[in-house]
């Protein structure tokens, strides 16, 4: 009995320790067969292919808001399977990048030009708290995956430049006041969550495009 009941429990072991290194396998990154992503087309790639020119004379439209140009798969197929994409950020005297998202990658951001004003939100805590920094040329600052964050320039003279990197070939974007007042959700759940009239609701939505 006592033999039988060893051998059966070396078994379970060895059943549980393949078990669990299947598992870890599974879980890890897909492996890369290549080392990049052929051009879509079939087309032998050349420099070009690898090389994204859209950052070129990028001009500011001046007004309210950042100017974010991507550099992501979207636009730039050389990316494809490599886990990067990049993106310049152009910000006009006073403007915001607004409070947004991104749920796929984090983000580090380089000032090249002037000094930014970002924040951050912390959701991992029963109450969220807010990460704020002045940015000087140079400096770099990270955004978390998936947390709310923004940036804003509080110079009334000078345009701010910054460059992103993402963790991903597409990080994604979710744009706060977009997706909550841009999409048509019901006027009893928004006046119910924000405590304010209608009409506030109504001119909040009437802003996103």
């Amino acid at each position: 009995m006592g033999l039988s009941f060893a051998v059966a429990r070396s078994a379970f072991l060895l059943f549980l320790c393949v078990a669990v290194q299947h598992q870890l396998v599974h879980s890890a990154d897909p492996e890369e067969i290549f080392d990049f992503a052929p051009p879509p087309n079939g087309a032998t790639p050349d420099g070009s292919y690898f090389t994204f020119t859209k950052l070129r004379s990028i001009v500011a439209n001046h007004g309210g808001f950042a100017n974010v140009t991507a550099a992501n798969v979207v636009g730039f197929p050389a990316l494809s399977g490599l886990g990067v994409s990049n993106a310049l950020l152009v910000f006009p005297p006073g403007s915001v990048n607004v409070p947004h998202t991104h749920p796929r990658g984090t983000e580090t951001l380089f000032v090249i030009e002037g000094e930014l004003d970002v924040g951050l939100i912390d959701t991992s805590a029963p109450v969220p708290r807010l990460f704020t920094q002045k940015l000087k040329k140079d400096d770099i600052f990270v955004f978390p995956r998936g947390l709310v964050h923004f940036q804003i320039n509080k110079s009334k003279y000078k345009t701010v430049r910054a460059y992103a990197s993402f963790s991903s070939t597409n990080p994604g974007l979710g744009i706060l006041p977009r997706a909550l007042f841009g999409v048509n959700i019901d006027m009893d759940v928004l006046t119910k969550s924000f405590q304010v009239s209608p009409d506030i609701i109504k001119q909040l939505s009437a802003q996103q495009p």
